[in-house]
């Protein structure tokens, strides 16, 4: 692919980041959902309208650091061109399809990472990476399902204690009120750490194009269009990876929905506006297994949660791989 795209290869291209992005809420709706379906809060039907509203505004509450780190932190951006997009794309839709398929609770976060990784190592090796913005990113890999889990035992140890003197009934009626707040504010960390990756894509192709100028800079009308399209993948469901999240994980109550939720949130808060791309769904599987082992350890099901752990371990080599593989394919294509 030359350096100066036509328009309509420049389209096309940003239709395929749309698309990983429409899939990316598709593949993590569950992560929104998954706690507030498994309680019998809300109908499934009405718990994705409810997640996919709070994705779509979260670009009102959070800044675009994020995107910053994914446009320029991962790879050199003097390396970025089509052909690498493009591989990178391939790499993390392709994962996150195998992944959904299986239902295994994978990130689409780090799959981007991969793909990104992969396909700017494809063309110009080991020198393409941004080994400060890579490294931090891997060490989220590990602190945000630890965050997660920690505070929200820590919330299942404050909740508790304070609801002592209250029936079993009152609690569980508070909680189910509760969990419409819990479970709208880790819609809106997840909007705001998820639609910002594609936003970082998207710019990084425009910008390596010469069409944002000299800055990097992410415009209007990318952000509009990444939260519009992660909310309509929300809308579509994830209904394997929810079921594995909200069921086969361990099995929750409305205040232990409201603790997951709650602890999930607060990580994803804290990392966006540090700019970290965390993965949503890590988060929120460390503060389902929190809150699991909060009760006993014998309450969560530890070889699906070793079974969610090794798709973390490979998604980042794995989606590299397909990227690379793709990358070197294109080039043979076009040579």
């Amino acid at each position: 692919m030359d350096a100066a795209l036509g328009l309509p290869i420049l389209v096309g291209l940003i239709a395929v980041a749309l698309l990983f992005d429409f899939l990316n809420g598709l593949h993590d709706a569950a992560n929104s959902i998954a706690t507030i379906v498994s309680t019998r809060v809300l109908r499934p039907q009405f718990a994705v309208f409810w997640a996919a509203f709070f994705n779509f505004i979260a670009f009102m509450v959070f800044g675009l650091h994020v995107a910053q780190t994914i446009g320029t932190g991962i790879i050199d951006p003097a390396v970025v061109d089509a052909q690498v997009i493009f591989a990178a794309l391939v790499g993390a839709i392709v994962w996150n399809l195998v992944t959904w398929a299986l239902g295994i609770p994978s990130s689409s976060s780090h799959a981007l990472i991969g793909g990104l990784v992969g396909g700017g190592m494809a063309k110009a090796g080991i020198s393409a990476a941004v080994w400060s913005g890579l490294s931090k990113t891997v060490l989220a890999i590990v602190l945000s399902p630890l965050v997660g889990f920690l505070l929200a035992t820590m919330l299942v140890a404050i909740v508790s204690w304070a609801s002592v003197r209250s029936t079993p009934f009152a609690v569980d009626r508070a909680f189910r009120i509760l969990q419409f707040a819990s479970a709208s504010l880790y819609s809106l960390g997840h909007g705001g750490n998820d639609a910002q990756k594609t936003m970082g894509i998207i710019a990084v192709l425009l910008y390596s194009q010469g069409h944002l100028g000299s800055e990097f800079s992410v415009p209007f009308w990318v952000v509009l269009s990444c939260q519009a399209a992660m909310a309509l993948g929300t809308l579509m469901g994830g209904w394997r990876i929810v079921r594995t999240m909200g069921l086969r994980i361990t099995k929750l109550t409305p205040m232990q929905g409201f603790c997951a939720e709650t602890g999930g949130a607060a990580t994803l808060f804290m990392a966006t506006y540090l700019g970290v791309p965390v993965s949503t769904t890590h988060t929120i599987t460390g503060a389902i297994v929190g809150v699991g082992a909060a009760r006993r350890v014998s309450a969560v099901r530890w070889n699906v949660a070793s079974s969610i752990v090794y798709a973390w371990v490979i998604t980042i080599p794995a989606s590299a791989i397909v990227s690379a593989l793709t990358w070197w394919l294109v080039e043979i294509f076009v040579k």
